[in-house]
């Protein structure tokens, strides 16, 4: 694809007392031109700044603006990135400062996101994120929604001062989004309830953003999924009906990528997209364990699930898939492989190879089945309906036919023994 024009990157290296997670600057700058690069930017430089002590008005230090200043008037690229959240006047200051335009990681997200949302409801959730965005700083980003939206009704007085008439506009245009992504969720809700009664468990995918979820979806679903080597390749949850060893189906879900330091309105308005991982029979923590920064990449994903009610630590739904074991030493192939022999819900895998994807889809089944028992019914023998049915909903592991009646012991969880019983009046004749 070609290039949408040259940036120019920074990461302000800033005092320790800010720093969340210790992450090596080589990682850092690895992930901040990785991003850049998602939006097929050309990266001129890709370097550190330290800054001593943070100025209100620049971030960086006088010094380092005046002489990053010259280097921008040298190499003349299209964008500056500074990876880390700039305040509106910040920005301003040193887009004066340096005549080209300035984004901060926040704005970059943004980007990337509104360029890779498909659906509907990721569309109005990157507008969402955006306005929420702008609105501290009053730009007429509105501008381009009006012309898809039309108006939204009244504005303030001839009187009124224009930044507080851009800031009403704004709000409107958020509060419309918010009505807008209020019905995406009652229909997700509506589609999640109507899965219930079709009871294949769901699974989904979770993980930092490129490490390989998308890739390991398409290697077990053979799904055409958009997975390239870039962060935040999906965006939007991409669903598929999967078989297991057992012959039970499960529906497998491909989620959006998290990222460290992803601001909580923009966590807040792609919470709908997460909210299915809340619902989840099983979560499968995607890890790229072949990268340096793995360990504070995990806890990264740690926080976000929390805000999410998920705890990684305690939930019993979570299963750490070590992925791209490829491309990782072969001593630290021998310790993931120790790992998994000690915790089954730990599986080192390939998604590009396919190593270690039969013992995952086996883990998958062995835990889902955990509260299955063997049932036996006696049905009538016209009752092909009935039969039917367990078959598509369990596992039939015996069956003898009789002349009027058919003898049939399956394993079913709980939850679709009760349904089947209620629904159609047979009893589990070893309980009476």
């Amino acid at each position: 694809m070609a290039s949408s024009g040259r940036a120019f990157v920074l990461h302000p290296v800033l005092p320790a007392k800010f720093n969340q997670h210790v992450r090596s600057l080589p990682d850092i700058l690895d992930e901040a031109g990785g991003l850049a690069r998602a939006i097929h930017l050309d990266v001129l430089v890709l370097e550190a700044v330290r800054v001593t002590r943070i100025s209100p008005a620049t971030l960086l230090g006088s010094g380092a603006v005046e002489s990053i200043a010259e280097r921008i008037a040298e190499l003349k690229p299209t964008l500056v990135i500074i990876n880390a959240t700039l305040s509106p006047i910040q920005q301003r200051n040193l887009e004066n400062a340096w005549k080209v335009k300035v984004i901060d990681r926040t704005g970059l997200i943004l980007a990337i996101f509104g360029e890779r949302a498909q659906t509907k409801e990721g569309r109005i959730q990157v507008d969402l994120a955006a306005l929420e965005y702008q609105k501290s700083r009053i730009v007429r980003a509105w501008t381009h929604l009006e012309r898809q939206r039309g108006g939204l009704g009244k504005t303030g007085g001839p009187g009124e001062k224009q930044m507080e008439l851009d800031r009403r506009r704004i709000d409107g245009f958020i509060l419309s989004l918010k009505r807008q992504l209020e019905e995406v969720r009652k229909t997700r809700e509506l589609g999640r309830k109507s899965r219930e009664r079709v009871p294949f468990p769901i699974v989904a995918l979770v993980g930092y953003t490129n490490a390989g979820k998308s890739t390991l979806f398409n290697r077990l679903t053979g799904a055409g999924v958009f997975a390239e080597d870039m962060p935040f390749a999906t965006l939007d949850p991409t669903l598929r009906a999967l078989k297991l060893p057992s012959g039970n189906k499960i529906i497998l879900s491909d989620t959006v990528g998290f990222i460290s330091h992803l601001p909580t309105h923009l966590i807040a308005a792609f919470r709908a997209t997460l909210e299915q991982v809340q619902y989840a029979d099983v979560i499968l923590h995607v890890r790229d364990v072949s990268r340096p920064d793995h360990h504070a990449q995990r806890q990264d994903v740690m926080d976000v699930m929390k805000d999410l009610g998920v705890n990684i630590e305690q939930d019993e739904r979570i299963f750490e898939v070590l992925n791209k074991i490829d491309l990782c030493p072969p001593e630290d192939q021998a310790e993931y492989t120790r790992l998994s022999r000690l915790d089954l819900k730990t599986i080192p895998v390939s998604a590009v190879t396919g190593q270690g994807m039969d013992v995952l889809l086996s883990a998958i089944d062995t835990f889902l089945l955990r509260h299955h028992r063997t049932a036996h019914f006696r049905l009538k023998i016209e009752d092909g309906q009935a039969l039917s049915w367990l078959y598509r909903h369990g596992d039939v592991i015996d069956r003898t036919d009789h002349k009027k009646t058919i003898d049939v012991s399956v394993l079913l969880d709980e939850k679709n023994k009760g349904q089947f019983e209620r629904h159609f009046g047979y009893k589990d004749r070893h309980e009476h």
